[in-house]
Formats: C-alpha cells, structure tokens, sequence
C-alpha cells in the first residue's frame, strides 16, 4: 500500500490539477493509483469537470472522488485562504473499492438495512470501511449516517460535508465522471487495510460526572436529583477566572455513549451543544436525544485545551502499531489559524505524534466520525482516518 498527498495554491484550475498530479507523481513513484481524492476551495467550484477529465487523462484506472471545501489539506499542510487545490493517492493492493452517490429523495428508511447494504453492496462481514462526503443543504447527514450505522454496526465511518458553497446548489461533489451539487457520496473499501479513526472535540470536562435523572428527548430537567441551572450556577462559583470567561460563550455538555463501559472515561464523552435555558425550571435544551441514567459532564473548549486534547488522542507510536500508510484530516472551518493563531497546527501535531505520512483532508462544514461505537456528525472536532496495510480482510 503507498500513498501520496500533494497541494497546490496555483488559481487556474488546469494549472493546479498538473502541479499537485507532478508532485503526487514524483512522491508516489511506480504505477497509477486506485483511488484519488481531489479536495479543491470554491475559487475552483466551476472547474470541477475539468479536474474529472484531467484525472481521467492522467489516473485512468483510479476511482476520483472530492469535493468543496473552504480550506484544503495536502502535503500535510492547511491552506484556509485563496485557491486551493489538493491531491491524496493511494494505490492499494488487496482491497476492493467501490462507491454511490445518493439524493435525498433515493435515501432508504434507517430502519431498512437491506437497501443500505444493497447501496453499499457489501455484505457485513466483509467489514466495509466507508468514507462518506455530503452536502450539508441538500442531505440529511444524520439520517445518512444513521442508516449506515445500522446496516454495518462498528464499521468505521469517517469523512465530512464539503464547504465553502453558502448556498445549495454552490457545494460540489464528484465522483468518476460525475460532478453532482447535491445529495451524498460513499468511497466503500473492504480487504487488506484497517482504518484506525481520532475523533478530536477540543474539549475539557469541569465539575463532576453525573447521571441524567429525568430528560424528555433533548430536554435536560435533572442531572443527579438536581436541577441543570442550579448545577451549573455551583460549577461557575467554584471555577477560577479564565474558565468562568469560556464558560459563558465555549460551554457544552459531554454524554457518556457507551452504556457496556467498565470505568468513565470524560476523555470519550460526545461534546454537544447547549441550545437554551428555561430559568423558572432550571432545564436546559442539548443538542443530542438524551435518555435516564446517562453519564454526563460539563466541558469547556478553547485552543489550549483543543491541542492538548488532539495530543491525547493521537498518542503516539507503539511497537505494537505500524506506521500510517497514509491518513486523511475532515476539520471543522472554525479551527485552523481562526483557533490556535497560526497555520497547520493539527497537521504538525499530527506528524510530531505519529511521524511522517501523506496526509490530506479539508475543513468541513460538520465532521463524520465514531464515538463510542456509533457514528456522529460533530462541530469544531478534528476527525481522523488513519491508513494502514494488513494481511487481509
């Protein structure tokens, strides 16, 4: 398995597809790829034909896939600002791929598990590994997840909505020779690589874990016994200056997922937003379907905590684990320079922890990612898949 991820800044469209395609060349070496992603910012959303040609022309036997986005990643680097357009190959010996695009309207039931698998054409115990790009006006990409989820539990599922339209019918996605504005698309590989996820929320926990005690679908009414506003008035008296400041405009509520966990882990909570508050009843409206016996925790996020966060989640190399083939970053728009004052900080962190590996990626308008076993659309997070080779299935 070899991979190779390349970045070009160049404002013509054909210009930029030549210069990342001769670097991903001269780092990739060898045959053709199986698979290109091609990640490009709005400056180059009306050249999407032409950057499917040119990969027909110079990939023939690659499946091509990509989309919009607001900023890019290549090369391991970010480019948030200006045109953009970056390249991630990969030729991948023992591993099947295939792939489908979706609207709205030709979306199954989530209950209907057969259809999804039929659209995903992959029995379950293949172990798919699906990468999943959506357009966030025209799809659903709760639902799409949802259905996915229940046609392949514990498959990985990992990817984003593309960005940089602000309207439907600005975003685009394409697939082969296809470039669509709408709906959704699915990469589907299943044989000889694993797919090891990092779902990073940039977030701490403050106070206490405690248990939902009475909720009404996304309605809060008692954490322990207690009122949530009576619980959150104690948590701000007892927070030092700095964190009372985050409190009042980076303050969310963390959920435990996974209900068969031994020990509490606040590092694996699902960070959710708190939409509002009823002061006469002390209940708060979180952006998740909540249900009794739940365990909870407040969490704070800010860039100190969001690259000590990442750190952790990262580790480290282990003798154990072999070193990334390749890996791809689906990064919220409202990281990058906006958050830490500077470009490419996940990426270096990513390379300080785990070495060197083509890495490629954009910054998304919401993130597709695991946590505790089922599948999320997140905000602000930092979602990676890393690649590697394995001696089968």
């Amino acid at each position: 398995m070899k991979w190779a991820s390349s970045l070009s800044r160049a404002p013509e469209t054909a210009k930029a597809f030549a210069e990342a395609a001769r670097a991903l060349e001269l780092r990739r070496g060898g045959g053709g790829p199986d698979l290109l992603l091609a990640f490009a910012s709005s400056h180059h959303a009306g050249g999407f034909e032409r950057i499917s040609e040119l990969a027909r022309q110079r990939f023939p036997a690659a499946l091509v896939a990509g989309c919009t986005a607001a900023g890019v990643i290549g090369d391991a680097h970010e480019a948030e600002d200006g045109p953009a357009l970056s390249l991630t190959a990969a030729a991948l010996p023992g591993v099947a791929l295939s792939a489908f695009h979706l609207d709205m309207t030709a979306l199954p039931p989530s209950e209907g598990s057969a259809r999804w698998r039929a659209l995903v054409d992959r029995a379950p115990e293949a172990r798919p590994k699906l990468l999943l790009l959506a357009d966030p006006f025209t799809m659903d990409a709760r639902e799409l997840i949802a259905g996915l989820d229940a046609a392949y539990p514990g498959a990985p599922k990992f990817g984003g909505l593309a960005s940089g339209g602000r309207r439907p019918g600005e975003n685009r996605l394409l697939l082969g020779q296809e470039v669509h504005r709408s709906g959704a698309l699915g990469i589907v590989f299943s044989g000889a690589l694993s797919v090891e996820t990092v779902i990073a929320q940039g977030c701490r926990a403050v106070g206490p874990p405690m248990i939902v005690t009475r909720c009404t679908g996304g309605i809060l009414h008692e954490l322990d016994q207690r009122p949530p506003m009576k619980v959150l008035r104690e948590l701000f008296a007892s927070l030092d200056e700095r964190d009372r400041k985050l409190m009042q405009h980076s303050l969310f509520l963390g959920i435990e997922m996974r209900a068969d966990r031994v020990e509490y882990d606040p590092g694996e909570l699902l960070v959710r937003n708190i939409l509002g508050a009823d002061e006469d009843s002390g209940a708060l409206a979180v952006g998740a379907e909540l249900r009794p016996m739940m365990a909870c925790q407040f969490v704070l996020r800010d860039a100190r905590t969001a690259e000590h966060d990442l750190s952790r989640m990262l580790g480290g190399p282990r003798p154990s684990r072999s070193p990334p083939a390749g890996a791809l970053l689906f990064s919220c728009v409202g990281r990058g320079a906006g958050l830490f004052g500077r470009p490419d900080h996940d990426t270096d962190l990513f390379e300080q922890r785990l070495g060197p590996a083509p890495l490629g990626g954009f910054f998304c308008n919401g993130e597709i990612g695991p946590v505790g076993g089922t599948t999320f659309l997140h905000g602000y997070t930092s979602a990676f898949a890393i690649f590697r080779e394995t001696g089968g299935a």
